[in-house]
This record gives C-alpha cells, structure tokens and sequence, in this order.
C-alpha cells in the first residue's frame, strides 16, 4: 500500500520513523511519501518537506508566518493528489495536520491519527471536527482514551512510542561516552532547553545562569538536531559549558540531573530516571493567549499522566536564576531523588509495555487492506 505521513517537529520525526519500520513488517510492498525528518528519510521512501523548515513556535510566531504556512497546507493538498495513497497518516502536528485532515476526508481518503492533538489541553470542540475527519485515533497517553469517551469517540490507546525507542537502544558506557565528548568526571547537569530556535533563545540563558554556581557538575547542552552550534555558541558565556549535538538519549543515559524545555523532552527523561526540573517560557504575547485557552493544572507530560506534581514546574516568570537554582539544588538532595525515582517507575507503568509502533502499524494496515 501507499502510505502518505505528515509529521512535524523532531519527536514526530522519531515516532514517524518507528511506524514506518513497524509497517514494514505488516506490507512487504509498503511505499512511503512523507513529510518529517532525517529519521523518517532513513527508513526509506521520499521525504517531500523537513520539519525544521516549517518549525514556528506559539501564537505569535505562527501570525508572523501564515502566508507561508497557507503556502505549505496548499502544496500539501496537491502533493496528495498527485500520490494518491491508500491512507494518510498524520502523527501530532494539528495546527496543520487538521486543516489537511478536513480536506481529506472530504476528498474520500482514508485518514488515521497517530499521537492525538492535545484537545484535551485546550479547545475541546476540535473533538467534533477529529470525529468527523479522522477515521481511526491511535492515542498514546493513558487518560486521552477516556477523554474522547467522553465525546462518544472510540480511539484506540496502543502505549507509548518512547517506551520502544529506550529500551530497544544500544545501553551506553559512562567512560567511553565521557572520553568521546571530552567530558570530566564531574557529575552530569543536562541541559535540554528545546529544538526550536525561539525556544532556546527564551530558556538556555537561565540555564547556563547557575552554572557558576555549580561548579562541582559539568553542564552539557543537548543540542537538538535542527540547529547548529553556532547558534547556541552565542550563549555559552562560561566555562564548564559542553555540547552535544543529536545525542540527546546518549546523554541523558549518564546524567544525574536535567534541566528540561517543556515538552516530549520532560517524559524522556523521566523514562531514563533523570532528576528534573520543567522549564517554559514563551513570547508574552503566545503566552497570554495560552494561559486563557488552556484548563490543565499542569503543562508536563509526567504530571499530566500522573495527575499530581512530580516534577516542578517553572512556567514563565517563575523561570528566573532564582527559582531555578533552588529547585536544581533540591532535586540533587538525595532524599527527593529517591521520591522522584519511586514516582517515574509508577509513571512507566501507567504508560504500558513496549509495543506502541508494532500495535498502531497492525491496526492501521489491518484496517486498510
């Protein structure tokens, strides 16, 4: 079968790449037209757009960017066309995966939804528009199955993709990693503060603030896959500041703390056992529209699948060197470390076993065969 995926951002890119080698293994004659990331090209097929070409962050930066996001949706829908695939699959991504989707359905593709747009956090009524352009949802969060129960929508929660992409790595070793990055031996602060330019412009700078204020840890900047140095290398003013670029997973494996862009990234790292501290802090304007549309009592995966506060979380204002370097010291105290590792373990079995690519992959084929 054809398959046409569109996924965005780095995490897309990496659960995009994962169903596609899980199709495989269902349709020995799977073809795949795409639009994500190098991870997703690896696999195979033709990769039509990069994520990082269509990357705006908040409310803002998408106004900012509509003629060439209405551009993008447009040549989507002739890409499509020309294609004519058997199904779509979109992975996240709603802002544009919906307008896609609407105009899918009434064009009688087969349209699929791996990994849920976040309706749950904001803007419920887009529910109504999932039930009508979406045929099947493949949730991966253990509360959105009993969310659009509620909306008379039956989904399927299949796990988590992030449960496969860990435990099927390759384990690292401390000491060669350390050597290959010349690293110390100092125990490791990570830093993760995004992959989105206007992301890392509003966090890192707070990160690297305590770094002299640390200086029996070696910080080390996860750098993400769509930036190059030279862009964070206007921030790090300190020594003691190392980067490591796409190695994120490597790099959280050795860590003994972390600071954390909200995001995928606060769930990675709990599922690696990491001691964290959340970090957001948007353009005040997106952030002032957010704060009115959004209902949840919190904004990080770990406590929004645990339904209480494991990880604190610092949002906007609260992110100063103040706070931050208070909530990094407590989280390096033994004894909320112990809590904190007593929490992520019940959180991984909230999330189910391994299987999530491999369960969506059987439904989806089995589906459109």
């Amino acid at each position: 079968m054809k398959y046409y995926i569109i996924a965005g951002e780095a995490s897309g890119d990496l659960h995009g790449s994962n169903l596609m080698k899980a199709l495989q293994k269902q349709d020995v004659n799977a073809e795949f037209r795409f639009w994500g990331g190098d991870l997703m090209q690896s696999v195979g097929g033709t990769l039509v757009t990069h994520y990082k070409d269509r990357s705006f962050m908040g409310f803002a930066e998408v106004i900012l960017n509509l003629r060439k996001i209405l551009g993008l949706i447009s040549f989507c829908k002739t890409d499509i066309k020309s294609y004519q695939p058997d199904v779509i699959i979109f992975i996240d991504n709603s802002g544009f995966n919906l307008r896609i989707a609407k105009w899918a359905k009434e064009h009688n593709y087969k349209t699929h939804y791996y990994i849920s747009p976040q309706v749950w956090a904001s803007r419920a009524g887009r529910v109504e528009k999932i039930k009508r352009d979406i045929d099947a949802m493949y949730v991966i969060l253990p509360f959105e199955k009993e969310f659009y129960a509620r909306y008379n929508y039956d989904v399927h929660f299949v796990g988590h993709p992030l449960i496969d992409a860990i435990s099927d790595r390759t384990q690292v070793d401390d000491k060669v990693f350390r050597t290959a990055y010349n690293l110390s031996d100092k125990p490791i602060i990570a830093l993760l503060p995004g992959s989105r330019k206007q992301e890392i412009t509003k966090m890192l700078g707070v990160m690297l603030s305590l770094v002299n204020d640390f200086k029996d840890y070696q910080f080390v900047i996860a750098g993400a896959p769509s930036q190059e140095f030279d862009f964070y290398k206007s921030f790090i003013k300190q020594d003691n500041v190392s980067f490591i670029s796409n190695k994120t997973y490597d790099l959280l494996s050795v860590s003994h703390a972390a600071l954390v862009t909200s995001g995928t990234a606060t769930l990675e790292t709990a599922l690696f056992k990491v001691p964290q501290v959340v970090c957001y802090k948007a353009n005040s304007i997106s952030y002032q529209i957010a704060k009115r549309i959004i209902t949840l009592k919190f904004i990080s995966l770990v406590n929004l699948i645990m339904d209480r506060e494991v990880v604190t979380e610092l949002i906007q204002g609260d992110l100063n060197k103040k706070r931050l370097k208070k909530e990094l010291e407590q989280i390096l105290d033994e004894n909320r470390r112990v809590q904190m590792f007593i929490d992520y373990y019940d959180l991984e079995k909230k999330l189910g076993g391994k299987g999530a690519s491999n369960n969506a992959a059987k439904l989806i084929f089995e589906s459109c065969k």
